[in-house]
């Protein structure tokens, strides 16, 4: 019976994600890139303005906390365990497509920040609400594609935010620590429930704390096993471009591909590591205190700039170097492959990736029950809020103890569906965003 419905959600994502949905996706981005004459040049400002303060502004977390948390729910296994399963899947060659997806995808990342905070709402008790549901309704008049997209996004949550995290979690201390995943489940889902319970200001301020110092951490180990693997550093970018563009024939440490494979796995796992497009970082980017929207939206981009262009570029740099210096290890298995790569660093090499996933997967929990519960609220107001909260928290329990396949791929096939109504929206609302953009001051 597993088997029979692991191999049905296979088909239907990888139906899902043919050439379609990767024209739909690629073509938004690149779109917008064009209409909005690459707002990538302007990151390094928008960087600056991610520290900045807009105190008399009104919403509810800073500028910094919205991408703190928006950051939280991206950071996480797709940038480690996606990225490995993305190469073992797909060939090294998936590297390059996940790139740049979340180059690219800085555009669209900017739109829906744009957005998110033009068609925002105020609650009677003061709270700021707003996402691409509101951007459909208030922006479009397509009440019944708002309702589709918080539907899909409700539902999305317990995928890549949720189920995916947790598994992460619980199989790599399992495998380091030989902890049973019941157990590991069981904690991680008991403290899901402490932090959630003090709301967006809650996470905001953990996410504040952890995500910069678990980013850097990070980093300095990647940038470790690239000093180590320095001999084959090169080879790997070559062995990245080429094969993103050719069939990688079987041999050399690397299974067979085809082009479409390559382009399938990397732009889906670059979707889910930096989620450009999804809709799910708007939602956020709502609560943010800002007194412009274009403010928010440059803020916004540089959470795609961290995420995919440098933290999973030097990931896949990471992998593919270490089997180039190590073809006689197996790389089918996508988490077991990072493990092996972060173990070269001597003494806390297991300790650092293990602190890492931890935080990682844990923060991305967090940040997306942030946005199912906004989505829920939408659908039903805050009537059904409590039991989606205990639906969540059972659910990572859940992840923790099934097969990591079948994970992957429903998260795949729910992250493609969230997507269509939100890039329509991006689409038919481009002229807004272009002219806002126009009018600013700050772009």
């Amino acid at each position: 019976m597993a088997e029979t419905f692991n191999s049905f959600i296979a088909a239907a994502a990888s139906f899902l994600w043919g050439w379609p949905m990767i024209i739909l996706l690629l073509g938004t981005h690149l779109y917008l890139t064009i209409r909005l004459r690459f707002p990538q040049r302007r990151i390094f400002h928008a960087i600056r303005l991610s520290v900045s303060r807009d105190p008399d502004a009104e919403g509810d977390v800073s500028q910094f906390g919205a991408l703190a948390t928006s950051l939280a729910a991206t950071i996480g296994t797709g940038n480690i365990i996606g990225v490995a399963t993305a190469v073992a899947l797909g060939g090294p060659g998936a590297v390059l497509w996940c790139w740049l997806t979340g180059v690219l995808g800085i555009s669209t990342k900017y739109a829906e920040g744009l957005l998110a905070v033009k068609y925002r709402v105020k609650t009677s008790d003061g709270k700021m609400l707003g996402g691409p549901m509101y951007a459909l309704e208030r922006g479009l008049g397509w009440k019944g594609l708002a309702v589709t997209f918080c539907v899909l996004t409700a539902i999305a949550a317990f995928g890549i935010g949720n189920t995916v995290q947790s598994n992460a979690i619980s199989l790599l201390c399992y495998e380091t620590y030989g902890i049973p995943t019941f157990w590991t489940g069981l904690f991680v889902a008991l403290l899901t429930a402490l932090v959630i319970l003090f709301g967006v200001r809650g996470i905001a301020r953990f996410c504040t704390a952890f995500v910069p110092l678990m980013a850097v951490l990070y980093v300095l180990g990647c940038i470790y096993i690239l000093f180590v693997n320095s001999a084959y550093v090169w080879d790997a970018v070559c062995l990245i471009c080429q094969s993103a563009f050719s069939p990688q024939a079987a041999g050399g440490g690397f299974v067979g591909t085809t082009v479409m494979m390559t382009a399938r796995y990397g732009i889906s796992r670059g979707l889910f590591s930096n989620e450009s497009g999804m809709g799910s970082a708007p939602i956020v980017a709502a609560a943010a205190k800002t007194r412009h929207p274009v403010r928010q939206a440059l803020v916004s981009s540089t959470g795609t700039f961290w995420d995919t262009v440098v933290i999973c570029a030097l990931t896949g740099l990471v992998l593919v170097s270490s089997i180039l210096a190590y073809p006689d290890i197996s790389y089918e298995n996508g988490g077991a492959l990072t493990k092996m790569a972060f173990e070269k660093i001597p003494v806390v090499g297991a300790p650092l990736l293990t602190f890492g996933i931890l935080t990682f997967a844990f923060s991305t929990i967090l940040g997306w029950s942030y946005y199912g519960e906004r989505a829920v609220e939408y659908l039903s107001g805050k009537r059904y809020l409590i039991i989606y909260r205990l639906l969540y928290v059972g659910a990572i329990w859940v992840g923790a103890v099934v097969q990591l396949t079948v994970v992957w791929n429903v998260a795949d096939l729910l992250n493609g569906l969230m997507t269509i109504p939100n890039l329509l929206s991006l689409l038919a609302l481009a002229g807004v965003i272009v002219a806002e953009t126009r009018a600013s001051d700050d772009f």
